[in-house]
């Protein structure tokens, strides 16, 4: 294992030392528990939003926490849950007084660590609402979670609980438009190679060098089958008719196409991949009204991919091109 570590038991804590001193414009680093908040606050009137997870996804969450996004995040251990002790703490340091979203990826560890903070919140005041974001379109359940697993479409219904938060939307508003996206986004992905969690010190699992995995997850979980290595207009489209084919939209729809890299793709290849997916869309008589291309929610230093399709209307458009300003996205 080579890594751009010192201990590997402190991985967390060096990382998000540095994300701290980086960007300490927008947000701040808060430990005992660990969490990670908006510089300035959230605005006093103003619905706070959450979310949270284990490292080793990043940018995800903690990238994410800033204006327009998440005013404060719950960094778990690398592929680990946080504790719900982080996650009241980011609760609390969220609430501007009009109550707290909480956004939680469909993992089981995840739901219930946050049912138990949100609870420990809710005994000391909070009125929090939370979302279970269940994009994957590759189970329907595995060993990590019962239902579809929480992936990349996590970052649009960040991005839309946030843009509402910050025009000033209520809770319930605030609530229902972030379910709404979760309920327009489906996700699938590819690896190409596994990832090493650095405690571990070993792959996650095997793949030889002439195949690759359709359908895995952001912690390392191996895929829905594998196939022999193919070239990307291949894969792309076996991502994108899951996605489509699930979603089983109306021709001439308008759609948001995020093309994520896992971790160890390079932005050259991502963007072949954007191409050879949005052909795809194009050809399934979609159209591509807005896109992402980047790497934002990773499993380490996975080689490979992941495609979002997202369902848009004039409000959830207006959502995703509002203002923002974090660590990881701005615009």
């Amino acid at each position: 294992m080579k890594k751009l570590l010192d201990d590997p038991n402190e991985a967390v804590t060096d990382s998000l030392r540095g994300l701290g001193l980086a960007h300490a414009d927008i947000l701040a680093v808060r430990h005992d528990p660990t969490y990670v908040v908006r510089a300035s606050g959230t605005p006093a009137g103003r619905v706070g939003v959450v979310s949270g997870g284990g490292s080793g996804h990043e940018p995800l969450h903690v990238g994410f926490v800033g204006e327009g996004m998440l005013d404060a995040a719950a960094p778990g251990a690398v592929f680990t849950a946080p504790s719900p002790d982080q996650v009241a703490a980011a609760v609390r340091a969220a609430d501007g007084g009009a109550g707290v979203v909480v956004i939680v990826k469909n993992y089981t560890s995840d739901v219930l660590n946050f049912e138990v903070g949100v609870e420990i919140a809710e005994e000391a005041g909070a009125r929090v609402a939370t979302v279970l974001v269940d994009d994957d379109v590759a189970v329907e359940d595995s060993v990590y979670t019962a239902g579809r697993r929480g992936v990349a479409g996590t970052l649009f219904a960040e991005k839309i609980a946030g843009a509402a938060a910050a025009r000033g939307a209520g809770l319930d508003e605030v609530v229902a438009v972030t379910e709404r996206a979760v309920s327009r986004v489906r996700t699938m992905g590819v690896a190409l190679t596994s990832c090493t969690v650095p405690q571990v010190g070993r792959p996650g699992f095997d793949l030889p060098d002439d195949e690759v995995e359709i359908g895995i997850g952001i912690h390392g979980e191996p895929g829905r089958y594998r196939v022999p290595a193919a070239g990307a207009g291949d894969i792309c489209r076996r991502l994108v008719d899951a996605v489509l084919d699930d979603l089983a939209l109306p021709v001439g729809a308008q759609v948001l196409l995020l093309v994520n890299g896992m971790g160890g793709t390079p932005s050259s290849e991502l963007y072949v991949a954007y191409a050879r997916a949005r052909d795809r869309v194009e050809e399934r008589g979609l159209e591509v009204a807005r896109s992402l291309v980047g790497t934002f929610v990773t499993s380490l230093e996975m080689q490979g991919v992941s495609i979002s399709v997202a369902l848009l209307d004039d409000e959830l458009t207006a959502l995703w091109d509002a203002p923002v300003r974090t660590a990881a996205l701005t615009w």
